[in-house]
């Protein structure tokens, strides 16, 4: 559950207050996130994690203190791209250092082992354990946002990374109590229910009209519900793919240009699943740049939007992922409708009557106004 600064909803009645009665240590202040992001490329969810730990609270001197500590932790172990060198160092010589980066893991087949990619320190072949992997599977798939204890340690010979893997903890929140939830959300009206909704997502309720928070809901629902596609198209600068890169550690924005069925569905060479098996949304951003290297893509596509499962080989795979799609109209939506159609943005390839049919919403983008810092 995540707030920002005391606003009253149209009963009159003080949100953050119902918040933190009833959702007691749960609460994040939204607009902490501001002061501490700066300098610190990561995604609001990791940010929130941080937030979440040191400054749950409504009493004004724990959240000073614990903003304190949130960013001692981020300029002691975030790792700056352009400061990596030195970091490495800083883990030569004191033998061991807690870091706070992106990780993915590959398997290394003619060694046998997999090995970890760290984003920003740059430092590739990082030995990491099979039951790491097991325990957490998107690392292989799109990479996490970990806090990780690396060590160093060198010998002649050596084949991998003189960087060893000590203990790897991925930022995402731990098992939900889903009657907790149900307990607390009784303590509110559905209007008020849904300004906090749309609060945990960073916006300000109070800001929009009745019709566009319903639109600004509408993008949530993939996160919740198994197998939703949907598209938005419209303006630029109205927030369409920040919902699915910075809100939420389950969903994973692939920003436009080409994919492959290997990487999105399933992998027959490694016989892996893809994508669509390891995370609750994968959003596709600047619809008019998606383009397949296989001939089948698309059909394969519009097979697993359908049923929710495609055949590769002889094998027939399940999985619950969403789509979503996003895009930029480049003219006025009447404009759109006189001289072509809505989905005008999309590809040649995806201009297909049975694609579209396959959506379950089609959001406007267009009635969203553009983002601004009172939102």
């Amino acid at each position: 559950m995540t707030t920002s600064e005391p606003t009253t909803n149209t009963n009159g009645r003080n949100l953050d207050e119902l918040l933190n009665r009833h959702f007691a240590g749960k609460v994040v202040r939204k607009d902490l996130t501001k002061l501490v992001k700066e300098g610190a490329n990561v995604p609001v969810y990791v940010l929130e994690y941080l937030l979440g730990n040191y400054c749950a609270s409504n009493d004004d001197e724990v959240i000073q203190e614990g903003l304190k500590t949130v960013k001692k932790v981020l300029a002691e172990n975030y790792v700056r791209p352009d400061e990596a060198e030195k970091v490495k160092s800083l883990i030569r010589e004191r033998g061991s250092l807690k870091i706070i980066d992106k990780v993915t893991v590959s398997l290394n087949e003619r060694r046998d082992v997999y090995e970890a990619l760290l984003s920003n320190l740059g430092v590739k072949g990082v030995e990491v354990g099979s039951g790491v992997v097991k325990k957490f599977e998107k690392l292989l798939v799109g990479g996490i946002w970990c806090i990780i204890t690396l060590q160093y340690f060198f010998e002649e010979d050596q084949k991998g990374s003189p960087f060893v893997l000590q203990e790897l903890k991925p930022i995402q929140m731990p098992n939900m109590d889903m009657e907790e939830l149900f307990e607390g959300r009784r303590a509110f009206t559905e209007e008020e229910w849904i300004d906090v909704l749309l609060r945990s997502t960073g916006m300000e309720p109070t800001q929009f009209p009745q019709r566009v928070k319903w639109h600004l809901l509408a993008r949530m629902i993939p996160l919740v519900e198994n197998n939703f596609n949907c598209c938005e198209l419209g303006p630029r600068g109205t927030g369409k793919s920040h919902i699915y890169k910075e809100i939420s550690p389950n969903s994973i924005l692939i920003s436009g240009g080409q994919t492959t069925v290997a990487n999105l569905f399933y992998n027959m060479a490694r016989r892996v699943v893809g994508l669509v098996g390891l995370w609750d949304v994968v959003a596709f951003d600047e619809v008019a740049g998606i383009s397949f290297k296989d001939k089948d893509g698309v059909q394969i596509m519009k097979d697993y939007m359908a049923s929710g499962s495609f055949a590769r080989g002889r094998d027939a795979i399940n999985a619950y992922a969403s789509m979503v799609f996003v895009g930029n109209t480049n003219q006025p939506v009447d404009t759109l409708v006189k001289t072509s159609h809505l989905f005008a943005p999309f590809p040649e390839a995806m201009i297909d009557t049975a694609f579209f049919d396959r959506f379950h919403a089609y959001i406007p983008g267009w009635e969203i106004p553009k983002m601004r810092p009172e939102f």
